[in-house]
């Protein structure tokens, strides 16, 4: 299903008609909210062991669109929490076996097309940061916080609404190294959103 919804959105924000080159791009400021599904996968440092969970993700984003005609270029910016829950199986030999993630942060650039009045698909490419948690299921040991670097891309297909409002649905991939300084491996979330944002 995951893949399923990947592709889906991944073509609709990389393919279009000439015939409707001439469709206006959307431009200016804009705020929004944004709720779906996440994904998480955590591997151990040593690669001896791996988890993943599935949560709701829901967060805010706002940002700035320059219309060039038919496509359109801008920057954005995003905070997204999910409470995304792993734990590692009992074979793993580590003083904390789980992971929760907490905040994302998100800020990077889009770019994209009008595919008819009304209707456009984007891509989008930027830096991301991840506050996590780690802690052991027996509670012995309190919990570690820590904070991730990564990247992150996606794409995705936003509507314009009656008035200024405008809705989007996009998928993103995000990915980080050495979680809470080298105690967790690699960590990588996917997300489908839906989101309703204003324009200005």
């Amino acid at each position: 299903m995951k893949s399923f919804l990947t592709a889906a959105i991944l073509a609709s924000g990389l393919v279009a008609s000439p015939a409707f080159a001439q469709a206006a791009a959307p431009g200016g400021l804009y705020v929004g909210a944004l709720a779906g599904y996440e994904g998480i996968d955590v591997e151990a440092a040593d690669g001896s062991a791996s988890a993943s969970a599935d949560a709701a993700v829901y967060g805010v984003t706002a940002g700035y669109d320059l219309s060039l005609g038919s496509a359109f270029v801008g920057v954005e910016g995003e905070y997204s929490a999910s409470g995304g829950s792993t734990e590692f199986p009992a074979s793993f030999g580590g003083a904390r076996d789980g992971l929760e993630a907490d905040g994302q942060y998100y800020i990077g650039a889009r770019a994209g097309f009008a595919v008819t009045p009304g209707i456009a698909a984007y891509g989008k490419l930027g830096y991301t940061s991840l506050d996590t948690s780690a802690f052991t299921s027996a509670g012995s040991l309190g919990e570690l916080e820590g904070n991730a670097d990564g990247v992150r891309f996606g794409g995705g297909v936003q509507v314009q609404l009656p008035g200024p409002l405008e809705a989007r649905l996009e998928y993103r991939r995000s990915s980080y190294k050495d979680l809470n300084d080298g105690t967790f491996g690699d960590a990588s979330t996917d997300q489908v959103v839906a989101g309703v944002g204003l324009r200005f």
